[in-house]
C-alpha cells in the first residue's frame, strides 16, 4: 500500500498488516518501533489496536490515519494514549515528519529503561553512553586492547570521562584485582612517593610500620594514574625504572618486589609537547603510551547529548528519589547547540540539577524563577511554533558549524535552496559569514 512504500522509501522497515488481528505478532514487550494504525479496519477498530498497545506498553508510539469525520475521535483517542493523528488525505512528508519524531521518542524510551536497568545491577560500573562515531572508536579500541595486558594513555579534556574509559578497559581485562585510581594532581610532592611505592617502617620520622604502595597493592588489578603530568620529575624515572622492570623498591627498603598490574595513565595535557619544553619526560611518554586513547570532548560528539543527558537524569532521580523530568525536543536542540567547556561531567551535574528542581528546563538558571504551584517553568513555557522555531535555529546553528560558516555548503548539508536558507538566517538574525556563533 501506498503508505508501507513511502515509509520504505524514508529508509523504515515495514510490517504491512491488513487487520489488527495481523498485527498482534509484532506487538511485544520492547517492540522497537511505532505503531501505524487507519481508525476503520475490517475487524477490530484501530482503536481497540490502540488500547491494545497502551495496555501492552503505554510509551508505545501509535499514530492514527483518520478520514474528516474521524478527527475529533481521533483527538479523544490521543487524550488515550495515541501519539498523534493524521488526517487523510495527506503529504508524505507530514507522514514522514511524524513517524520520525515518533520513532526518535521511542529509541529514547528504551534506551532509558536500558539505562535504568544497568544502573539498578551495575551502579557501581560507569557506563561508556553514545553512539557518536568518535565514541564508536573509543568502543573498538577499548574491545581490543582492554583484554590484553598493555599499559594505556588516555588524552582528554578535563571531564572528557578518562576515568570511565579506564574502568571499562579494566573491567575488559578480566583481571581479578581492584582498580586504583590515583590523581597524581591532588597528591603533595612529600608524600608522592611513599604514596606509589610504599615505605617501610623508619624510612621517615613518622613511618612508624611498613606500608603497601598503590601500585603493590594494586597487584592483580589495574592502577589509574590520572593526571599524569602532574607527576614530579624525580617520580617519573622511578616510575619509568618500575614499569619496565615490574618491580619496585619501597622508600626506605633494598628488596626488588615483583608486582603484577596495568598501568593506565591519563592527561588533559599534550605530553609530547610538554616533553619537548622538558616538563615531561620523553621516555616515559613513549613507555606509558604503548597504546594511546583519544578522547572526543562533548563539542565532538553532539549526538550524544541527549542519550548522555537521559543516563545520567535516571541515575539521578534514583539517587535522589525523585521523578525524572521531560524536555522538548526544542529544549534539547538547545543544550546540543551549547559548549559545555566541562563536558561530560558539566553535563552531568545539569542533569543532578535538573532533576533537583535547582535549574530551568531552559538550561539558563536557577528554577526558583518562574515556576508555579506545580514546579513547572512559567516563562519557559513556549507555544508550538516558538519551540519549532528554536528547534530550527539550532539545526541551522550546528549545520553552519559543521561547514565553517559556509552557506553554500549549509544548504546542500540540510537539503534546501540558498536562497530559503538566506531568509531563515535573516528571519532568526544569525550572521552569514564565518565563525557562526550560536
Amino acid at each position: 500500500m501506498a503508505t508501507a512504500q513511502t515509509l520504505q522509501l524514508g529508509g523504515f522497515t515495514v510490517h504491512a498488516c491488513a487487520s489488527t488481528e495481523q498485527a498482534q505478532k509484532w506487538l511485544q514487550p520492547g517492540f522497537p518501533g511505532v505503531v501505524i494504525t487507519d481508525v476503520r479496519l475490517p475487524g477490530k477498530s484501530g482503536l481497540d489496536l490502540l488500547a491494545q498497545s497502551v495496555a501492552l506498553d503505554p510509551d508505545l508510539p501509535v499514530i492514527l490515519v483518520t478520514g474528516h469525520g474521524d478527527v475529533g475521535m481521533a483527538v479523544e483517542a490521543m487524550r488515550t494514549g495515541a501519539y498523534d493523528f493524521i488526517e487523510k488525505p495527506f503529504a508524505a512528508d507530514r507522514l514522514m515528519e511524524t513517524v520520525r519524531r515518533a520513532q526518535e521518542k521511542r529509541t529514547l524510551v528504551l534506551e532509558n529503561r536500558r539505562l535504568k536497568a544497568a544502573w539498578l545491577s551495575h551502579p557501581d560500573m560507569p557506563a561508556l553512553t553514545g553512539q557518536s562515531p568518535a565514541l564508536e572508536r573509543v568502543r573498538t579500541l577499548i574491545r581490543s586492547v582492554g583484554p590484553t595486558a598493555a599499559d594505556v594513555l588516555i588524552n582528554g579534556q578535563t571531564g572528557s570521562g578518562k576515568e570511565v574509559v579506564a574502568r571499562q578497559l579494566h573491567a575488559a581485562s578480566g583481571r581479578k584485582g581492584p582498580f586504583v585510581a590515583i590523581n597524581c594532581g591532588a597528591l603533595p610532592e612529600t608524600v608522592f612517593e611513599s604514596e606509589i611505592f610504599g615505605h617501610e617502617a623508619g624510612a621517615f620520622t613518622s613511618a612508624h610500620k611498613r606500608r603497601i604502595g598503590k601500585l603493590e597493592y594494586a597487584n592483580g588489578g589495574t592502577v589509574f594514574l590520572d593526571e599524569i603530568e602532574s607527576m614530579p620529575m624525580p617520580l617519573q624515572v622511578k616510575l619509568l625504572r618500575v614499569l619496565q622492570e615490574r618491580q619496585l623498591e619501597r622508600l626506605g627498603g633494598n628488596d626488588p618486589i615483583s608486582i603484577d598490574c596495568r598501568v593506565i595513565a591519563a592527561s588533559k595535557a599534550d605530553l609530547l609537547r610538554l616533553a619537548s619544553r622538558g616538563g615531561f619526560r620523553e621516555d616515559l611518554y613513549y613507555r606509558i603510551g604503548v597504546v594511546t586513547i583519544d578522547l572526543p570532548s562533548l563539542a565532538e560528539r553532539r549526538d550524544d547529548i541527549p542519550l548522555l543527558l537521559a543516563h545520567f537524569v535516571q541515575g539521578a532521580a534514583i539517587r535522589y528519589q525523585r521523578p525524572v523530568p521531560e524536555w522538548t525536543a526544542a529544549q534539547m536542540a538547545m543544550w546540543q547547540a551549547q559548549d559545555w567547556p566541562g563536558n561530560v561531567r558539566e553535563l552531568r551535574n545539569f542533569a543532578d540539577r535538573l532533576v533537583l528542581g535547582i535549574e530551568n528546563l531552559s538550561g539558563v538558571g536557577p528554577a526558583a524563577e518562574g515556576r508555579g504551584q506545580e514546579g513547572k517553568p512559567g516563562n519557559a513555557v513556549q507555544s508550538l511554533p516558538q519551540q519549532v522555531d528554536a528547534f530550527e535555529r539550532s539545526l541551522i546553528v550546528q549545520a553552519m558549524a559543521t561547514c565553517e560558516g559556509s552557506v553554500a555548503a549549509t544548504a546542500e548539508q540540510l537539503g534546501v535552496p540558498k536562497k530559503t536558507l538566506y531568509d531563515k538566517l535573516r528571519k532568526y538574525q544569525l550572521p552569514t559569514g564565518r565563525g557562526l556563533d550560536a
